[in-house]
């Protein structure tokens, strides 16, 4: 099994990513792969709602978001982080996401499809159950179910090396990790045993004209 993360911070080792190496140790003990897709400090384009991805399944900019939705197919979870700016996630991480679902959405087989996500927000202080919220959107428009922890997927510190010292923040990443575990495995273990997924239906869309 693999899961996949995406870093939202353009801080390679900073207070986000303390957070993502905290779960990647529960999941490489019970011989999980993981990869860590950091976004970076880079410029990130917009969705522009042109609709190349109807057309064509990828999207019009050919670039790291195009690559993370092949790595999609294979990946068994996922887990996408921000740092908190103005009590909202990385505006770099929107920008990815929103083409990511957009484009995802194009295809036949979507690769997030009732593949277990979770988020996760870190910041000094305030902020992260509003980047939180953000952030878990695009799972319940996906038909992702999402995994959760003891508390909400948030921990505290202004640099690296305070995220330590946030025990109940690493607490809950470890068991975020574990409970995506179990969540991952026991679909496994539903489609092993020849279980389908719900048939749902996406004809009907409503447009109120005036």
């Amino acid at each position: 099994m693999k899961v996949l993360f995406v870093n939202g911070s353009s801080h390679k080792n900073g207070t986000t990513m303390q957070a993502v190496k905290e779960m990647q140790k529960v999941f490489e003990a019970q011989n999980i792969e993981t990869e860590v897709i950091q976004l970076g400090n880079k410029p990130i384009q917009d969705c522009i709602q042109c609709g190349y991805c109807y057309t064509h399944a990828k999207c019009v900019f050919n670039d790291d978001v195009n690559e993370f939705i092949e790595k999609a197919k294979e990946a068994d979870g996922f887990i996408f982080t921000t740092p908190v700016y103005y009590a909202h996630p990385s505006g770099r991480i929107l920008s990815f996401l929103d083409r990511v679902f957009y484009a995802a959405g194009s295809i036949e087989e979507n690769p997030f499809k009732f593949k277990p996500g979770a988020s996760v927000a870190v910041a000094r202080r305030g902020g992260t159950t509003a980047s939180f919220d953000v952030l878990n959107k695009y799972f319940g428009i996906s038909e992702m179910p999402i995994a959760g922890s003891t508390y909400w997927n948030i921990s505290h510190g202004a640099v690296a090396e305070d995220a330590a010292k946030d025990l109940e923040g690493m607490q809950t990443m470890r068991n975020l990790a574990k409970n995506m575990i179990w969540m991952m495995r026991s679909f496994a273990l539903a489609k092993e045993h020849g279980i389908p997924y719900p048939d749902t239906k996406k004809d009907a869309h409503t447009n109120f004209i005036r």
